[in-house]
């Protein structure tokens, strides 16, 4: 496990560990997309994370995709994360905030204005919601318009000089999980015959605008992205996920300064290695294991990855460092409490130290 715990430069940090915390979403903001202090004592637990990867933050209004799901498009937004990342950092630790658009995986419930979400295409994700009451199927969605484009990328841009206005070290692009990048990347979702669509080429194009605006408005060395190749969630299909995750690193080369790129591990390894070799910046690797660390301790002596993210292990364990260091013991995940609720299942998993 000793490679987990050499220190890596990532992006502008020198960071003191491999052993990154994967982006969660645990629904705990209210109804205006503020966290509060039990979100800044979840994260400050964790803090020992050579990175905090927030869970997903809606860059905009229709970026919404669930309920009680945080913000980073207006100031009380700002000003509630402020309280996180300060916490953080007094804890010694750095942490990015993850910016999701949800696309088409989202509801009218969750929109003032009770308008439909938006995607690259009219095609429904054949997945559902919780709306506060019961599971309700996300609608057809209204496909963008150029103009929606636009709004959509400068969406991206507006929530990463937030982040930093807010105390965040930087920001990931979500790029994967059948959300909104991800949806113009998978030909299932993209039926577009513009320049978004139409080829692996044009399909890669948001998400090549989406994360240079993001460079451009904070500094690359601050910008990460995320993708999972071949996932399936919220519906998405694809053709021929090979050609078209090496057409995107291909459309992205001239950001290998990017602080990094995450992939979330869902399909063969063989695309994994491949997609290594493409890529000549920094790598995170999400291995899929769950509680299981030694995969990603064997990612990195193996050279296929620069640092590891894990979720559900450092969710359940906010010294998951001290435990691996230790042998364990590991706390087990208590599933019922992921989504929603206050402090239990949140910030009551025991320490190594309390126990």
């Amino acid at each position: 496990m000793s490679d987990l715990f050499r220190p890596v430069t990532v992006g502008r940090y020198e960071l003191p560990n491999r052993l990154f915390m994967a982006p969660m979403t645990r629904s705990r903001a209210d109804e205006r997309g503020r966290v509060d202090g039990v979100v800044a004592e979840y994260y400050a637990q964790r803090a020992s994370a050579g990175l905090i990867i927030t869970e997903g933050i809606q860059p905009t209004v229709r970026g919404q995709g669930y309920i009680l799901t945080p913000g980073l498009h207006s100031e009380e937004q700002v000003e509630a994360w402020r309280g996180v990342t300060g916490a953080v950092h007094d804890r010694g630790g750095r942490v990015f905030a993850q910016l999701m658009h949800s696309g088409r995986v989202g509801h009218p419930c969750l929109y003032e204005d009770g308008g439909l979400p938006v995607g690259p295409s009219a095609i429904a994700s054949g997945q559902s919601l919780f709306d506060g009451s019961g599971m309700v199927p996300h609608p057809v969605p209204r496909a963008m318009t150029a103009d929606d484009i636009r709004e959509a990328v400068d969406g991206f841009a507006a929530a990463a000089r937030n982040a930093v206005a807010a105390g965040f070290d930087g920001v990931e692009v979500h790029g994967a999980n059948g959300y909104l990048v991800h949806q113009f990347l998978a030909d299932g979702a993209n039926h577009r015959t513009d320049a978004y669509g139409g080829s692996a080429s044009a399909r890669s194009r948001f998400a090549v605008e989406a994360v240079d605006a993001v460079a451009d408005a904070i500094g690359a060395d601050r910008t990460g992205l995320r993708i999972s190749p071949g996932n399936t969630f919220n519906g998405i299909t694809e053709s021929d996920t090979d050609g078209q995750y090496l057409t995107l690193l291909s459309a992205l080369a001239h950001r290998s300064d990017l602080a990094y790129l995450h992939i979330m591990e869902t399909g063969a390894r063989e695309l994994t290695e491949r997609l290594r070799k493409e890529w000549k910046g920094t790598l995170v690797l999400n291995t899929g294991s769950k509680m299981d660390t030694a995969p990603a301790a064997k990612v990195l002596e193996e050279g296929l990855a620069d640092a590891v993210a894990l979720g559900t292990a450092w969710l359940a364990n906010p010294d998951l460092d001290a435990r691996i260091r230790a042998g364990g013991p590991f706390n087990e995940p208590h599933r019922a409490t992921f989504y929603g609720g206050d402090h239990r299942g949140y910030t009551d998993y025991p320490t190594l130290a309390g126990a």
